[in-house]
């Protein structure tokens, strides 16, 4: 039955890749309106079979019942380094998850029997997150916002020592009978720690009567929408000091471009951007920006008199906007972009690694008499190529 719903998901996964290529394709909007008709049915398929999927592997691995090899024993329970849960406990019972609900409500203390010492500083995380709302919040995290999207996303655990290459891949001609040419690959390696992100909410007292879905969803939203932003300006200008790296920082001046004027932005200073990008990124770098920089470009045109800028409309209703035939990314963090107007960069070779336990702390606000909740989240990201990254400075002088 696995086996059967795996490749059920990958069929599914390529019906939609096609009917993505054939939409993008088509001129006619009956075509395209089929087209959304036949992918909002191929996803429903497709949720409903991950949705299995996932039940038996969580069956199996509660069956398995496995202790880490760094597990250890407190008060006759084994648990796990940072990262890592034990098997003692049920996070997604309705039982464990409604004495969570009440926990973050009314303050009301998980009974014993359903706590676990499961983080190595006890004093950072007072209660986990049911596993059911840890993978609700990581997957709005991963599918919201405006640049996590397109970065690469992983789940290793702290220290894990990931191998990378700074080269790629060539072919060669050689004479028949002699030998192939030997090609010399260097290699490096990224090492992820587990900074601690950190968001405070407020759910207040007159809450404390919600309904489980409704507060499972509401501290879902609440969470989610509050870690976007964090990791997003992380992604763009994480100092790696306490936080993730960002691409933007450090010294980038074999990437730079100054702009033509003291002010405002010129075609040509788009074009020495893309004539600094290496040919090997050019199918996947992206173009990205606050919206405001993207409109000063829009009604600008090239030599010829074309609009270099455009705005179109995808399946989903949500505008795709282009600049000289690549994809733009908009943002809104003008203050981590410093100087920058603008850039070009390739998301995918950012890679964003999320330990996925997370836990709360709870306080009271005098004030207000609202219950502050700050959910805590492992977390790290670093750029493993860099070498698609062009960006545009302003001119400082005439």
């Amino acid at each position: 039955m696995k086996e059967f719903l795996k490749k059920t998901i990958a069929r599914l996964q390529g019906e939609i890749a096609d009917l993505n290529k054939r939409a993008d394709a088509s001129q006619s909007v009956e075509e395209i309106n089929a087209f959304g008709e036949q992918k909002r049915s191929l996803k429903a398929e497709l949720e409903e079979a991950q949705a299995q999927l996932d039940k038996i592997e969580k069956e199996e691995r509660a069956k398995k019942d496995e202790v880490p090899a760094n597990a250890k024993l407190v008060n006759g329970n084994v648990v796990g380094a940072f990262g890592m849960r034990a098997a003692a406990v049920d996070h997604d019972s309705v039982e464990f998850r409604t004495a969570f609900m009440n926990y973050v409500l009314k303050n009301q203390p998980i009974p014993a029997e359903m706590r676990e010492d499961v983080n190595t500083k006890t004093t950072d995380v007072a209660s986990v997150i049911p596993t059911v709302i840890v993978n609700r919040i990581v997957e709005k995290i991963t599918s919201c916002g405006m640049i996590l999207p397109e970065i690469t996303r992983t789940a290793f655990a702290a220290g894990v020592v990931v191998p990378t290459s700074s080269t790629k891949p060539s072919a060669s001609w050689v004479n028949e009978g002699a030998s192939s040419y030997k090609q010399k690959k260097t290699t490096g390696s990224v090492t992820f720690s587990h900074f601690k992100l950190r968001c405070e909410i407020s759910m207040s007292m007159e809450v404390g009567t919600m309904a489980l879905d409704v507060f499972e969803t509401t501290f879902v939203r609440n969470v989610a929408d509050a870690m976007i932003v964090a990791l997003e300006k992380a992604v763009l200008a994480g100092t790696g000091s306490g936080q993730p790296t960002g691409i933007l920082h450090g010294t980038l001046t074999s990437y730079e471009v100054t702009s033509e004027k003291t002010s405002g932005v010129t075609y040509g200073d788009l074009i020495a951007m893309e004539a600094k990008l290496p040919v090997e990124y050019e199918a996947t770098a992206k173009w990205f920006m606050t919206k405001a920089q993207y409109l000063a470009f829009v009604g600008m045109v090239d030599t010829a008199g074309q609009p270099i800028a455009r705005v179109d409309h995808g399946i989903d209703g949500k505008p795709a906007r282009m600049l000289l035939g690549r994809e733009v990314i908009i943002h809104p963090y003008a203050t981590e972009m410093g100087s920058y107007l603008a850039g070009l960069y390739n998301f995918k070779d950012y890679v964003l690694n999320t330990i996925y336990d997370m836990g709360i702390q709870k306080k009271q606000d005098w004030d207000t008499e609202d219950l502050l909740t700050k959910a805590v989240m492992g977390v790290d990201g670093k750029p493993v190529d860099l070498g698609s990254l062009v960006v545009l400075k302003q001119k400082t002088s005439a």
